[in-house]
């Protein structure tokens, strides 16, 4: 047993490479950039955007057993520096709400980091911004969010669906690290992957589309390493990555092959359309052989029939017995009715000795005749 699951524990530790063709993505890049800057001279609209954001659509082999969210750096960095950013922070015991503010102003000033907006305090959050209008307001007001990783958990409740829905859930940053303004500066620039449970398909941003195509291709390329380094999966995880923007169609920029795949790693949708081709196989040869046989069978039978033919014999029919009618009820009344007319009601039947002496006496009546 041991042994078997050392085995096992091998093999699921082992993951499979994505080894992607750098010339092949370029091309994809360049076609993509070609298609939106035509769709954009096209457009006479005066509120059309100028650029448009490039995403890697990923698909695996396999739904994921839980959910997951990859924080990605990318060495070109897709958003301007002239986008409003939003901390959320925890409050601080024995403190304001505006001296929490005031303390993280000056933490950020200590470490460095100067491309945070606003602070908003937790407790700030719960009161200030509770009505609908006002988590719509903070929605529109900020393009990035930031939470402390003490406090990101308690904020799904007081934030709303429409942050989520938009995919602008705030990013977890951990505020007592030695390397803050590093950190931050990753995760403004970087983007995220949020995989799911619920499906095997999910959508990163990577790039714009005013950058060069030599930029995008390098961001793709750290995008899918990082990605593949921080998955929670095991076997063979990516199975097709395509390249697209809101308004494309996907390229395709890798196709995994399923050479390198053995029985125990195949996965189970694939082997399950095996083991039903396997199946209609054999039922059609079941079904062949079955008519065979029963072709055979009639043959033989007929053999049979034209050697021995049976001689028929009458079957004599037994004769039905005729049916006694039965008495109407108006018959059956008057044989009720119809009774002796000597005997009275009430009259009592003679008794022995006086039939003996009736008998007597015509006996003697016809001796004297």
């Amino acid at each position: 047993l041991r042994l078997v699951f050392a085995r096992e524990a091998d093999g699921m530790a082992e993951k499979s490479e994505v080894k992607l063709d750098r010339a092949q993505v370029k091309k994809a890049v360049q076609a993509l950039q070609a298609f939106l800057k035509t769709k954009a001279a096209a457009s006479d609209s005066l509120f059309s955007e100028e650029t448009q954001p490039i995403s890697l659509l990923f698909t695996l082999w396999k739904i994921p057993k839980k959910k997951q969210c990859i924080q990605i750096p990318l060495p070109h960095g897709h958003q301007s520096d002239t986008e409003e950013v939003c901390l959320f922070t925890k409050d601080e015991p024995r403190m304001t709400s505006d001296q929490t503010q005031r303390f993280y102003k000056k933490l950020l000033q200590e470490k460095g980091v100067k491309n945070i907006s606003e602070i908003i305090p937790y407790r700030v959050l719960k009161t200030e911004y509770k009505p609908y209008e006002a988590k719509r307001r903070l929605l529109g007001n900020f393009s990035i969010f930031l939470a402390d990783a003490r406090v990101r958990r308690l904020l799904p409740s007081h934030l709303g669906k429409h942050f989520y829905e938009r995919k602008r859930a705030p990013l977890s940053v951990n505020l007592q690290s030695n390397h803050l303004a590093r950190d931050i500066q990753n995760i403004i620039q970087g983007t995220t992957l949020t995989v799911t449970n619920k499906g095997c398909c999910c959508m990163a941003r990577v790039a714009q589309s005013d950058m060069t195509a030599d930029e995008v291709t390098e961001n793709i390329e750290a995008a899918v390493q990082a990605i593949m380094a921080k998955l929670e999966m095991k076997g063979p995880v990516m199975k097709l990555i395509h390249l697209k923007s809101q308004a494309s169609v996907a390229l395709p920029i890798y196709t995994s092959e399923l050479s390198h795949l053995s029985g125990e790693d195949f996965p189970r949708g694939q082997e399950a359309a095996e083991r039903k081709k396997g199946k209609k196989t054999e039922d059609k040869k079941q079904t062949v052989a079955k008519k065979k046989d029963k072709l055979k069978k009639k043959a033989v039978g007929d053999e049979e029939e034209d050697e021995e033919i049976p001689q028929l014999v009458p079957i004599k029919t037994p004769t039905k017995k005729p049916k006694l009618e039965k008495p109407s009820k108006k018959q059956q009344q008057l044989q009720k009715t119809a009774k002796p007319a000597g005997v009275k009601k009430g009259a009592k039947a003679p008794s022995k000795p006086a039939r003996k002496a009736e008998k007597r006496g015509r006996r003697r009546a016809l001796r004297a005749k």
